[in-house]
């Protein structure tokens, strides 16, 4: 008790304060840019954080993922161009209520139900890490193992169009993961004689370069080649709109509120589990607030319920995306995959041991996450009509901005140019898997798991060399084989049935960061 008390009164003091609240303002901000979204702010942020004390870092950055998972929903609603992938659903009927001159409405009742999916799933992960960190205590090196083996290959089948790029993905971010000094003997490998390797190929640089470099790249593409989309404006501050068009009543989101509910459920459920995310969690809440309606033909025409099922389901999946980070050292997101940069950085290795060992930040994180959710809901009510004009901030401007961040931000890695090369290479190449449909997301996260996962195969080898068929006495692997069998069975049976069938005149695309 000591410990938690302690830990929430590290987070309750004003300079964490001040940092959790620009990371909120810079991650709306960010997200309400089509096209730049929060993981992108995250990796270019993560550098400023080096000087920062652990909590503050963490505390900054979590802020910045709320406030872009919110964010994405502005220009999805203003524009009817998502700022980022999960809000793509919110469009359906956010961008109707602009047409229909209940924007703010729209904008208000998004910002609402996030804050309130964002604080349901926070509440799960305050309950659940801790517990599952002390089941993960009791498991070996095999167990281990075979959980990362079971999340890379959820990760890798429901990360893209295709299981076999999604895994190939994940196996050469392991397999970069493998550059640097041998875990067990010491000796260099992969490095071709540059010093710089030796500890590893930086995940900053790697992250910056693959997430915000690659991005712009393919947007100044689209733009020089005439493939950018324009879309109508409408003004939702005029002063012939009526109030209650401006405003969220109290009857109107009580109405919504079991809809939300429901949404940050599933959100909370779909973060839990490694690989699925919000893009995801925004489908399943917004179809399932259409089954259970009424008047489910009212849905993209403008209705309220839409929005709200959309943003508090993706909101939802920000804390419970923790809960496998916090408890078994297993990113469930991209987001999650950049904060063990983070973690790492400050000395912190997440996992079961992040109780023990660093129990009082773990609290005070727990912490600061609460009080991001209440300063996401101040925030975004008091700065919606600057987020508002931040959509039409010309890409002119944007793009530039955007990289001088970059390479400052790589550069702060270490003070080196060799960072910012390893980022310069890494755009190159997440530019080459954007454009052959390869998971980037799936490749960080698999570089991420790749020493632990190593360290776990090479300390079950050593254990079991002499009588491997002891394996299967111990229910937790034969439990997780069977279900890594049976899930890439499932997967591929699935992608295998699927119809290819042209699309058809005026169908909607998939929606693209």
């Amino acid at each position: 008790m000591d410990t938690i008390l302690a830990g929430i009164g590290d987070a309750f003091t004003l300079m964490n304060f001040a940092y959790i609240a620009f990371g909120v303002f810079m991650g709306i901000m960010v997200g309400a840019i089509p096209g730049l979204n929060g993981p992108m702010a995250i990796a270019v942020a993560v550098p400023l954080t080096y000087y920062m004390d652990p909590l503050a870092a963490v505390a900054f950055l979590i802020g910045i993922n709320k406030g872009g998972t919110f964010g994405g929903s502005i220009s999805a609603i203003l524009l009817n161009t998502p700022g980022s992938p999960e809000s793509t659903s919110t469009a359906f009927d956010g961008y109707p209520l602009v047409k229909k001159g209940k924007g703010m409405k729209a904008l208000k009742m998004a910002l609402y139900s996030s804050v309130t999916g964002d604080i349901f799933s926070d509440l799960v992960l305050f309950t659940v890490a801790a517990p599952l960190a002390l089941v993960a205590l009791r498991m070996g090196p095999p167990e281990m193992a075979a959980v990362f083996a079971f999340s890379l290959t959820i990760i890798a089948g429901l990360s893209g169009k295709s299981m076999l790029r999604g895994l190939l993905a994940a196996i050469l971010g392991a397999f970069v993961a493998c550059v640097g000094l041998d875990i067990e003997t010491a000796q260099p490998r992969l490095t071709f004689g540059m010093g710089e390797l030796i500890e590893g190929v930086p995940i900053i640089p790697l992250t910056i370069g693959l997430l915000a470099l690659s991005e712009i790249i393919i947007q100044v593409e689209a733009r020089f080649l005439g493939r950018e989309k324009n879309v109508g404006t409408y003004n939702v501050f005029g002063k012939d709109i009526p109030p209650e068009d401006k405003r969220v009543s109290w009857a109107e989101y009580r109405s919504c509120l079991r809809t939300i509910i429901r949404s940050a459920v599933i959100g909370t459920g779909v973060g839990a589990m490694p690989g699925i995310g919000a893009i995801v969690a925004g489908f399943l809440g917004y179809g399932a607030a259409r089954r259970a309606s009424s008047n489910p033909e009212e849905f993209g025409t403008g209705k309220l319920e839409g929005v709200a099922a959309t943003e508090a389901a993706n909101s939802a999946v920000v804390g419970a995306n923790l809960i496998p980070l916090l408890a078994l050292g297993i990113p469930g997101s991209l987001s999650a995959a950049i904060l063990i940069g983070a973690f790492l950085m400050h000395g912190v290795d997440p996992g079961p041991l992040i109780f023990r060992e660093h129990g009082r930040l773990v609290y005070g994180i727990f912490a600061a996450m609460f009080m991001a959710n209440w300063i996401n809901f101040v925030i975004g009510n008091l700065g919606l009509r600057l987020f508002a004009l931040i959509v039409s901030v010309p890409k002119s401007v944007i793009h530039p901005v955007v990289v001088l961040l970059c390479i400052a931000g790589a550069y702060a890695n270490g003070n080196s140019m060799f960072a910012v090369a390893v980022m310069m290479v890494a755009a190159v190449f997440g530019y080459l898997m954007r454009k052959f449909d390869f998971s980037f997301a799936t490749f960080i996260i698999g570089f991420a798991l790749g020493e632990t996962f190593e360290q776990s195969v090479r300390q079950s080898v050593i254990l079991f060399k002499d009588q491997p068929l002891d394996l299967f006495t111990r229910p937790i692997v034969v439990f997780f084989v069977a279900l890594t069998i049976f899930s890439v069975w499932r997967i591929l049976r699935s992608n295998l049935s699927r119809p290819l069938r042209p699309q058809a005149a005026g169908a909607p695309r998939e929606a693209t960061s």
